[in-house]
């Protein structure tokens, strides 16, 4: 990239040559990038070239490409599991706090998308894909495991598997990277909300 090329949309103002900028937003251009072009087809390189950095100014911040996609990996799966453990997902029915944990993680969607983005990329082809998968699958046992308490309090239908409606639940969660823009018509929790009202009303006993 030239000096003279365009901005990235969402880049931070360009510094050649000087470690102008910090953790947070090299780490979001690194995101970027990986999203962009894919984690392995990306280098280090690269992001030093996007930021308008050497190479040598951008280990300043951080070790290893490696050590990018773990950061960038626990902001989305952080968020996720802190959903799990803040106060409306642990008071209330079994589906009470079931709506709790779809609307937080959406919110975690729309707040964190280029993060959550880059984890449901993931394919395990490293020690750090492969911890984040396996705290993913941590996480959809957890989620799991309500939804088969809701079943038990009578307020799911019980003829569905618990493991397979988390699939469902998540599978229309994560689409929302697909199409979802910060900033554009659809408000982020009037989708929370929607996402939730579809997904307990089709599982709701009658």
């Amino acid at each position: 990239m030239s000096a003279t090329d365009p901005e990235p949309t969402g880049s931070p103002t360009r510094r050649r040559g000087r470690p102008g900028y910090d953790r947070a937003q090299v780490l979001a251009v690194a995101v970027e990038l990986f999203n962009e072009q894919g984690y392995d087809a990306t280098s280090v390189a690269d992001v030093a070239t996007r930021l308008g950095l050497t190479k040598s100014a951008l280990y300043h911040h951080f070790d290893s490409k490696e050590q990018l996609l773990s950061l960038a990996l626990e902001e989305a799966l952080g968020g996720l599991e802190g959903v799990l453990d803040e106060a409306p997902a642990l008071v209330g029915s079994a589906a009470e706090r079931l709506a709790a944990v779809i609307r937080g993680a959406v919110g975690v969607l729309v707040d964190r998308l280029p993060y959550v983005t880059l984890l449901l990329r993931v394919r395990g082809n490293s020690d750090v894909e492969r911890a984040a998968l396996e705290r993913r699958r941590s996480f959809d046992h957890r989620v799991t495991a309500l939804v088969e308490e809701a079943q038990r309090e009578g307020q799911v239908r019980d003829d569905l598997d618990g493991a397979v409606a988390t699939r469902l639940i998540f599978g229309m969660v994560n689409s929302v990277v697909e199409w979802y823009r910060p900033g554009g018509p659809v408000d982020g929790e009037r989708l929370a909300h929607d996402v939730v009202a579809v997904v307990l009303d089709g599982m709701r006993t009658r």
